[in-house]
C-alpha cells in the first residue's frame, strides 16, 4: 500500500500568531509533525501544503517535500481544509506518480502525538470497510448532562435535551472528542465528497496527554508543560 503523508500548514493564525513556526521545545511547531511522519516506516512521502515560503523553507530543512505552494484562496481563516486536501491530491493525481492508496493528514498542531499513534490509524484503515479513520479521545463531558446550547430567547438547555429515556449517565451513548493527531483517508473519497462524515468513519482512541490541539497561547503553554514533564 502506497501512503503519502500531508502536513497542511497555512501562514495565517488568529488564535496564536505564526503558530505553525512558533518554537516548541527547541523546534518550529511544524517540525514535530514532519519528524512524526518520517518516523512511520510505511509512509512513502511527506509533503507540506502551505501558502508560506517561510513554512516551505522550514519544511524542506526538516526533510519534507514542498512540490507546490498552496493558492492564497485556500489559506484564509474560513477556507475549509477539505479543499486543501483535495488540492494536494489533485496535484498528485496530475503528477507522474499519481494517487497513493492512502492519504495521511498529520496536522502541525498536535506535537505531543507519538508516531505509534499514526501507525494505529493506518492499521485501523487497513482493516477495510472504511473511507476515513479519525483520532479521538474519550469525552469527559456528555451532551446529555454537561453540554448546553443557547435557544433563540437567550435561555440555555441541554444540548441533547430532546432525547428521551436517558436518565442516568450509564445509559448515555459513548461519546468522543475529535483530535488533530491524524487522519487516514481514501484519496478517491476525499476527491469525491465534501466532508469527513459523508463517508464511513472509524476511530482510533488516543490518550488525552498526547492529543492536545494547539490553537491558543494557553494550549501552547499546556502542551509545553506536558512535554517537559514527561522528560
Amino acid at each position: 500500500m502506497s501512503i503519502v503523508a500531508f502536513i497542511f500548514a497555512r501562514s495565517g493564525s488568529k488564535g496564536l500568531l505564526d503558530k505553525n513556526i512558533k518554537i516548541f521545545n527547541g523546534k518550529p511547531l511544524i517540525a514535530w509533525s514532519i519528524e512524526h511522519a518520517l518516523s512511520v516506516k510505511r509512509v512513502d512521502r511527506v509533503i507540506i501544503s502551505t501558502d508560506s515560503e517561510v513554512i516551505a523553507k522550514i519544511g524542506k530543512e526538516y526533510g519534507a517535500e514542498v512540490p507546490f505552494i498552496r493558492p492564497p484562496e485556500l489559506a484564509f481563516d474560513n477556507s475549509p481544509e477539505w479543499l486543501s486536501w483535495q488540492h494536494g491530491l489533485k496535484y498528485l493525481e496530475n503528477s507522474d506518480k499519481g494517487l497513493p492508496d492512502l492519504m495521511l493528514s498529520i496536522p502541525p498542531t498536535a506535537p505531543l502525538r507519538d508516531s505509534s499513534d499514526l501507525d494505529k490509524i493506518i492499521d485501523e484503515y487497513q482493516k477495510g470497510k472504511t473511507d476515513i479513520v479519525i483520532a479521538v479521545t474519550e469525552s469527559h463531558r456528555s451532551p446529555f448532562f454537561n453540554i448546553v446550547k443557547e435557544d433563540v430567547g437567550g435561555y440555555v438547555n441541554l444540548f441533547e435535551s430532546d432525547k428521551e429515556g436517558i436518565n442516568r449517565r450509564q445509559d448515555c451513548p459513548k461519546t468522543y472528542d475529535m483530535t488533530t493527531v491524524g487522519y487516514a483517508a481514501s484519496p478517491s473519497f476525499v476527491l469525491n465528497k465534501k466532508s469527513i462524515f459523508e463517508g464511513r468513519v472509524r476511530k482510533v482512541i488516543i490518550p488525552k496527554e498526547r492529543s492536545i490541539d494547539i490553537d491558543t497561547l494557553l494550549d501552547f503553554e499546556i502542551a509545553e508543560f506536558i512535554f517537559q514533564k514527561k522528560d
